[in-house]
Order: C-alpha cells, then sequence, then structure tokens
C-alpha cells in the first residue's frame, strides 16, 4: 500500500482547517487505496495548541488515515534525533535551520519532508492554515485527487487522465514530479492595499520582483498576474494538464511532490521571508521534470490577525525580506534555467551539488542592487503614507540586517542542501515519529 503525507503547518488557530484536512485525507485513502499520513506541525501558543489537540481528539476514525500532532517540542526532539544521526558538523546551527524561533514557510515545510521520510511515505502534499476548499454541489473539491493520481508514475502513463498533454516528448519517460493547482479569492500576498491606494507605486513594488533584464512587455504581464492565483472563477469540472508546470499557475497551499524532489533538496530556511518556500516548483520547472497542473483551486482568505496594525507591520517585513531575496533567487533561476536537464544526473535524480553551487554563486552579487530595492520601497511607502510611511520608518531603521539577512539566508541554504542528503537517510532510523 502506498503511504503518502497530506501536511498541515500551522502558528494560527485553524481547528476547522483540520477538520476539513482530515475530510481530505479520508478522502485520498478511501479513494486511492492510500495510506495517508496527516501531519500536523503546530506552532501555535499554548491556548490555540490546546484548542488544536481538542480538534484532533474530535476527528473521526477514517479507514487508512493515520494522524500525528507534533507540537514544536515533539518536533525539536524528532530533529535532534535525525541530526546526530546524521553526523552534521554543527548540530545546533542545524537544528536552528530546522525549527527557527522566527516565522519560516521553507522550515515548516522542510520538517514535513523529513518527518514524511522517516514515516516511509512516498510523496508530500501541502495545505495551509489559511485556505478553505471549493466545493461542487454541495461536496469540497479535494487537490488530492489530482495529486493521487498522477505523482511518481511515468509521465506517459497519465497522459491518458489528464484533460491534455502538453508535455515535451522527450520527457514522457521521467515519473510525475510535481502536481499542483493555485488558488481563488483574495492576492496570496495582501498588497491589494497598495495597489487600490496607488496602481502607479503598485507597479513600482511589485516590479522589484521581476527580473531586471525581461522585456518590458513580461515585466507589465508578470505584475499583473503576481499573487492573483487563478483569479475568482468557480470550479465547475475537473481540468488538468500534463507539463511542465509554470511556477506562475501553482501555489504552495495547493501542491504535491514526489520524495524524488523533496528528498534530494531541501526549500530555503530564510526567516521572515514570504515566498521562501516555492523553491523547488522552479526546480522541478528548470530540471525539465513532468508536472500536472490541475484547476482544483483553494480559496485563500486574510486572517484578521494579518489587518492589525501589529499584523500589518510583520508583514510588511516578511515582504521586504521577499524583495531583497528576489535578487538572489532569480540569479538561481536563470543558473538552473541554463542549466535545464544537467540538473539531472544519468538516472533522472536532481544533482544536489548543482544545486548548491548556484546557490553559493548568488550570494556574491553586489549588495547595491539590494539596497536600491529598498530605496524604492522607502519612497514608495512613503507616498503611501499613513501605516506604510510608519512601515518605512522601521525598514529604514533595520536596512543593514535586512540587507544581511537577505544575503545570510542563501549562504545558509547551501549548507543546509549539502547536509540534506545525510539528514535524509538519518531518518530512516529516527525515534520519536510513529
Amino acid at each position: 500500500m502506498r503511504r503518502v503525507c497530506l501536511t498541515l503547518p500551522t502558528h494560527r488557530a485553524c481547528a476547522d482547517t483540520i477538520a476539513a484536512v482530515a475530510e481530505e485525507a479520508a478522502y485520498g485513502a478511501r479513494h486511492f487505496g492510500a495510506e495517508v499520513r496527516l501531519l500536523i506541525l503546530d506552532s501555535s501558543d499554548a491556548p490555540v495548541l490546546a484548542g488544536h489537540r481538542e480538534a484532533v481528539r474530535a476527528l473521526p476514525p477514517a479507514p487508512g488515515v493515520v494522524v500525528h500532532h507534533l507540537d514544536e517540542d515533539a518536533q525539536r526532539a524528532f530533529l535532534q534525533d535525525v541530526i546526530a544521526r546524521s553526523g552534521a558538523a554543527a548540530p545546533e546551527r542545524m537544528l536552528d535551520l530546522m525549527l527557527p524561533s522566527r516565522v519560516s514557510y521553507g522550515a515548516c515545510t522542510n520538517r514535513a519532508f523529513l518527518i514524511a521520510e522517516a514515516l516511509g511515505c512516498a510523496s508530500v502534499h501541502r495545505r495551509d492554515s489559511d485556505s478553505r476548499y471549493q466545493s461542487l454541489d454541495g461536496r469540497p473539491v479535494f487537490p488530492l485527487h489530482h495529486e493521487l493520481a498522477s505523482l511518481g508514475r511515468r509521465a506517459a502513463d497519465v497522459a491518458g487522465l489528464v484533460t491534455r498533454s502538453r508535455l515535451d516528448p522527450a520527457c514522457a519517460d521521467r515519473p510525475v514530479a510535481m502536481v499542483g493547482g493555485s488558488f481563488v479569492g483574495e492576492m496570496s500576498v495582501d498588497v491589494g492595499e497598495i495597489r487600490r491606494l496607488d496602481p502607479a507605486v503598485y507597479r513600482d513594488v511589485i516590479g522589484l520582483s521581476v527580473p531586471d533584464d525581461y522585456p518590458e512587455i513580461w515585466r507589465r504581464n508578470l505584475i499583473e498576474e503576481s499573487f492573483r492565483g487563478a483569479g475568482t472563477a468557480e470550479f465547475t469540472a475537473d481540468n488538468s494538464t500534463l507539463t511542465g508546470v509554470s511556477p506562475m499557475r501553482v501555489d504552495m497551499c495547493n501542491i504535491g511532490f514526489d520524495r524524488e524532489v523533496y528528498g534530494r533538496v531541501p526549500l530555503p530556511p530564510a526567516t521572515d521571508t514570504i515566498g521562501s518556500d516555492y523553491f523547488l516548483i522552479h526546480l522541478v520547472h528548470d530540471a525539465g521534470l513532468p508536472g500536472v497542473l490541475h484547476n482544483r483551486h483553494i480559496v485563500n482568505y486574510h486572517t484578521g490577525e494579518r489587518r492589525s496594525d501589529r499584523g500589518f507591520l510583520a508583514y510588511q517585513l516578511r515582504f521586504a525580506k521577499f524583495l531583497l531575496s528576489t535578487a538572489y533567487f532569480n540569479a538561481v533561476y536563470a543558473r538552473m534555467k541554463e542549466a535545464g536537464a544537467a540538473l539531472l544526473d544519468d538516472r533522472g535524480h536532481v544533482r544536489a551539488a548543482a544545486v548548491a553551487g548556484f546557490v553559493r554563486e548568488s550570494t556574491r552579487l553586489d549588495a547595491a542592487e539590494n539596497a536600491e530595492r529598498l530605496d524604492v520601497l522607502d519612497r514608495s511607502y512613503r507616498k503611501l503614507g499613513g501605516r506604510f510611511a510608519d512601515a518605512a520608518d522601521v525598514l529604514a531603521a533595520r536596512s543593514g540586517r535586512l540587507l544581511d539577512e537577505a544575503r545570510t539566508d542563501m549562504e545558509e541554504f547551501a549548507l543546509l542542501i549539502d547536509a540534506w542528503e545525510p539528514l535524509t537517510r538519518a531518518t530512516t532510523t529516527a525515534k520519536g515519529i510513529a
């Protein structure tokens, strides 16, 4: 029986989401005969954690579904054991990369990857706590349907299961490495207020994430499409494509990866940086690995906490870090695109050492480009005024630290890639997860 990991990382109250994802797990076990390990990685504070434990206890038993609800103490114990068994030279530093004290979108998913390895899972399927499922005829529409139908199977064998195939015939014998959809509803990055206040400022700010050498027409299209997902169209029928999936068409709240991808390369462990968990989507695309793009889009919404003054400021810091990280990531993506199929060895496996080399190469970029990004952001936010001007004051006071962190994040990512194979091997004898 195939064993898979459906994971929900969270640091906020989401009892309803836990129940909904558990229903998706039961669907996967029932319709595909899989053993679904529902993995809830919980970094919430004590009162919220207690509520989540009650929500887990209230889940109805489902054949083929095993629930793992791990707080940070349990996650830490697992990681300490794995890191020790891996022989990592700096175990405390490695633990900090895997379980940092600050928010890290990549690190929480990396923990899911390692735990999935320890559980013997063939794939990892990620959902987010601030999302819901669409429905059709009163029933939820689960992305797991497409993920379990295609992941890990030879692309040529999947061609008959999808609506259409646009895959390069040269890739037909490769297994499907990624299956994903997007989202509908609110923008994935909370920049809608900027767009409403001043469309010109919005174009300037979002344009900071687009590579400088892109033709102007591409820049305009990317700015227009960024963070908007699949718009607002409601699900009416399945539509799926076997293809090299564009990173612009999928979202990390609606993704499934075969272990041949995450078992070789982790996600960047950058802290307080939105978008840092999208790296593997680019890697799958640039290496020419087959994927399936579907339209079982998840409904995205923004929590009330993000609307508060405190939440707003925290989010602006994460957004600024994202804009600073793009200088490095765009350089890596350009090198991966240039390498293409050379990112794979003669067995079709991702060459992790090559990826680590591109990441290290990016750290030699001139920091002046990022300093200019901060200047543009400062001018833009001050033009918007109000709490954006307050955020500009905070960003200005932390500018040197932010610039240093953006580079250090990439150095630490390269370090983690180097350590990843020993870490994944060490999970086979790890303790604490059953």
